[in-house]
């Protein structure tokens, strides 16, 4: 975790705490989960980092775009002792861009700082939205202000319909689930995506079509029909 990342739609990424629990199907292969325990430590154990990792992103002088929380969630409940001050350094660094994805969107009003108002310039929020079942929570990030609002279809372990929430959704991240036990994707599915996003003005970004092996850095290749989808939000619509 750090400045460097291998995540191809992000620049860095910031872990002021990790571990988490998981609560839905798109966590059962949670690469977080499989790396702590290679490190011996408890994934199911939410902890702050020390303090050189939390305090990271004031020395980064450089602007980017910095993923939060990529081995816990930043809205997780264990952490609201220490999400004030994750908070306050999100705010002392405006340079940069906070990409905060969860899967806990129901906990994100109470968590909002006092002076969110129409949302923080340099704080995207998203969901994860692995099946049908889960757009409730794009329905709950929908009452949330933010700058703009995207959505992680990965691990894809099923279609799924994004166009009634297109008015709110500014970029969609799509991919397949990689590792030797991942459960196969349908590129159509990713196509499907690929033409509502285009349909509706929403950024596309395709990580990965998923599997067991890298095909020129992507598990599974990340073309589709020849194409390799790399998009990010340009601007902002509100409603």
């Amino acid at each position: 975790m750090g400045k460097v990342t291998g995540i191809q739609w992000t620049d860095s990424t910031w872990n002021p705490w990790r571990g988490c629990v998981k609560v839905s199907p798109g966590c059962k292969n949670c690469y977080m989960f499989r790396n702590q325990r290679r490190y011996g430590k408890d994934p199911s154990v939410i902890v702050r980092t020390n303090p050189n990792t939390f305090k990271a992103p004031l020395k980064w002088l450089d602007p980017a775009r910095v993923f939060t929380c990529s081995w816990s969630d930043f809205f997780i409940e264990q952490a609201d002792e220490w999400r004030d001050e994750a908070w306050n350094i999100i705010r002392r660094t405006p340079h940069l861009t906070y990409q905060i994805l969860t899967k806990r969107p129901e906990l994100i009003h109470d968590r909002l700082p006092e002076d969110w108002g129409d949302g923080f310039r340099n704080v995207w929020l998203g969901v994860s939205v692995e099946t049908e079942k889960y757009l409730w929570r794009l329905e709950a990030l929908s009452d949330i202000p933010a700058v703009i609002r995207f959505v992680s279809y990965e691990p894809a372990l099923g279609p799924v319909d994004f166009t009634p929430y297109s008015p709110v959704i500014h970029w969609i991240i799509s991919g397949g689930e990689s590792g030797p036990d991942c459960r196969p994707a349908n590129q159509q599915w990713f196509w499907d995506v690929r033409v509502q996003c285009a349909k509706y003005g929403v950024a596309y970004f395709h990580k990965q079509n998923g599997g067991a092996r890298l095909v020129e850095g992507a598990y599974g290749g990340n073309e589709l029909d020849g194409e390799v989808y790399h998009e990010f939000p340009i601007g902002v619509k509100r409603v």
